[in-house]
């Protein structure tokens, strides 16, 4: 299973793809990713079987691309989002907003 970066089209495996995840917004469930070739910055959603991809719109999150991955799993946590597909796992921290 490789997994395309939407703006260059790079393909990953699923290790080099989540270790690429740097924040997880528990508020709008979203995930940052940062593609290791070309630099492009994603926001998406991990869903269970699938990836979307898209921006956030007046509060919410319009998915505008969804890319399948048979089996993959979430765990929303306190501070963190866990994924899972087949025997692996990553951890998404969130990070702590500082008060304005």
């Amino acid at each position: 299973m490789l997994i395309p970066c939407l703006a260059c089209d790079s393909k990953f495996r699923p290790d080099e793809f989540f270790e690429a995840c740097s924040d997880y917004n528990r508020g709008m469930d979203l995930v940052s990713w940062t593609c290791p070739c070309c630099g492009n910055r994603d926001d998406l959603r991990v869903l269970p079987g699938e990836l979307g991809f898209g921006y956030p719109s007046r509060g919410r999150f319009d998915v505008l691309d969804r890319v399948r991955v048979p089996g993959l799993r979430r765990q929303r946590g306190e501070l963190r989002l866990d994924i899972s597909l087949d025997r692996s796992s990553w951890h998404v921290p969130s990070r702590l907003r500082q008060p304005v």
